[in-house]
């Protein structure tokens, strides 16, 4: 860090006294171990010394003296941490007021869409009493806080007796940010240009919707990830909340990305000003009315229950594909599932679309996948058999593994086949709700040609829903006695048709 010539301090850190006041004897300041640990996590981060001043007087009654206001002036980054006491000090909004004029005059506030100001939001704080230069500024929250009793819990910066990684984490994601944010001072303080590397091709822009309370910790992980691999997450500012201006925002946010990805949770969430739905749905719109230029994956928890009837409706307009577009994923899988679909996607945009979309086909027999539930896999033995007596080569999917196996074995079905059938017998309607979307978008898992054809054979028993089974793209068969080769006739036609050419 040494690489930034116009300045003598890499950060000036801004707090309130109190903030730094020990609750016992013999216990080092808040703000005093933030400065230590940040110190030595952003030398580990650049290899370099790290360049961060603070006044350790506060006396709360000096001066406001040209010493520190020079100080500000020569200083690369301001990180302030945000607490109710220093909402009211008046010595802290001074040097809040004064670093950004300074910056304004000295090279610009904001560098490459970021702001040379960091938020440490060390305790709840609403945020219409944040200082304005504030509102805009995404922050390090090192806090929860329960909605629903309106109180808020600071997380731990205590080694012992157990660490509580959420303070760790925090710490992590602003030590990366400011590396990032003091390597692109650098760059235009060199005032070079410098070639792109090939890698910079990889780096993806991905918009990461704000999300409830209950999945915040999984949002900081998905998005801590992400920024570690050099990909750009939006938004990179808070949102506004209210609604014209909000959904001007998101529209620009959404025009930049190459890939949005939802996290809903069991709460309905807040509901911006001007708006009858929450901030979660509004983003998940904005998504949405980019069509099929914007990939959406939207994720929930394998144990999610919707808390109200407005987040269940919500949550079952993927669950049950209401939303009718090709380019959206729905994912209720663990976390760590999540990613690594997010890493696989991230991925299919790199790699270049085949010369020939008929490439990777033989002569061989046309294969068809066989797509059915545990519980339906007594029944369809004779449709098996049949389908390989006419000559078909026949695979169903794998029921033995762990969740990231099967999920791997049945991409690698979809994409390698030459036809699908989808056999719903004992299944549930999600379950076939979830099939229908995927025949739908395999060409997002990388498929290089169309399926031939596409099948829903449905079986017994019957039910009211099986009767308004509809699909405009796959062959609907329904056949609730004993197995009919006949009703087969129409998905054969096509299978053989594409087969020829």
């Amino acid at each position: 860090m040494s690489t930034l010539p116009n300045f003598e301090d890499d950060l000036f850190i801004s707090y309130a006294h109190i903030d730094n006041q020990p609750l016992a004897d013999g216990l080092k300041g808040w703000v005093e171990t933030f400065h230590e640990r940040l110190k030595i996590r952003l030398e580990q981060l650049t290899g370099e010394p790290a360049r961060i001043w603070r006044d350790r007087k506060l006396q709360g009654n000096d001066i406001f003296a040209e010493t520190l206001v020079a100080r500000l002036s020569k200083a690369a980054i301001l990180v302030v941490v945000l607490s109710p006491r220093y909402v009211k000090s008046e010595w802290c909004l001074k040097e809040l007021d004064e670093f950004c004029k300074r910056a304004e005059t000295g090279g610009g506030l904001v560098v490459g869409d970021k702001s040379r100001v960091f938020k440490v939001v060390k305790f709840h704080v609403p945020l219409q009493e944040h200082p304005p230069q504030l509102r805009g500024v995404l922050g390090y929250e090192f806090f929860e806080y329960d909605a629903e009793r309106g109180r808020a819990r600071e997380f731990s910066p205590d080694v012992t007796p157990a660490r509580d990684i959420r303070y760790w984490e925090k710490l992590d994601d602003i030590a990366y940010d400011i590396k990032q944010m003091l390597d692109t001072l650098a760059r235009d303080s060199a005032d070079a240009s410098v070639p792109r590397s090939s890698a910079a091709a990889d780096i993806k822009t991905i918009y990461l919707s704000e999300t409830t309370s209950d999945l915040a910790g999984e949002r900081d992980l998905v998005k801590r990830e992400l920024q570690q691999k050099g990909h750009v997450v939006l938004p990179d500012k808070e949102l506004p909340l209210r609604g014209p201006s909000l959904r001007d925002a998101l529209r620009e946010y959404m025009t930049r990305s190459s890939l949005s990805i939802h996290l809903l949770g069991g709460s309905y969430g807040i509901i911006p000003e001007e708006e009858s739905r929450s901030l979660a749905e509004i983003q998940s719109e904005a998504a949405e009315e980019r069509g099929e230029s914007l990939r959406s994956i939207v994720w929930m928890p394998v144990d999610l229950e919707p808390r109200d009837e407005r987040q269940r409706q919500f949550v079952n307009h993927f669950r049950l594909g209401l939303n009718g577009h090709r380019q959206i994923e729905v994912l209720q899988t663990s976390l760590e599932e999540l990613k690594k679909h997010i890493e696989e996607r991230v991925a299919d945009g790199r790699k270049p679309a085949p010369a020939d979309a008929a490439a990777g086909r033989d002569d061989g027999p046309s294969s068809v996948y066989l797509i059915c539930d545990r519980e339906d896999l007594g029944e369809i033995t004779p449709l098996e058999d049949y389908l390989f007596g006419c000559g078909f080569n026949v695979f169903l999917p794998a029921m033995e593994g762990d969740d990231s196996s099967l999920r791997e074995d049945h991409k690698t079905n979809l994409i390698e086949c030459d036809a699908a059938l989808v056999y719903y017998g004992r299944a549930s309607d999600v379950w076939l709700r979830m099939k229908q979307r995927e025949l739908q978008k395999v060409a997002g898992y990388g498929r290089a040609r169309p399926l031939l054809a596409k099948a829903i054979y449905i079986a017994g028993p019957p039910t009211p829903a099986k009767e308004h089974v509809r699909d405009h793209e796959a062959v609907v068969i329904k056949s609730f006695d004993a197995f009919s080769p006949e009703r087969l006739a129409p998905f054969l036609e096509k299978v053989g048709k594409g087969a020829r050419g």
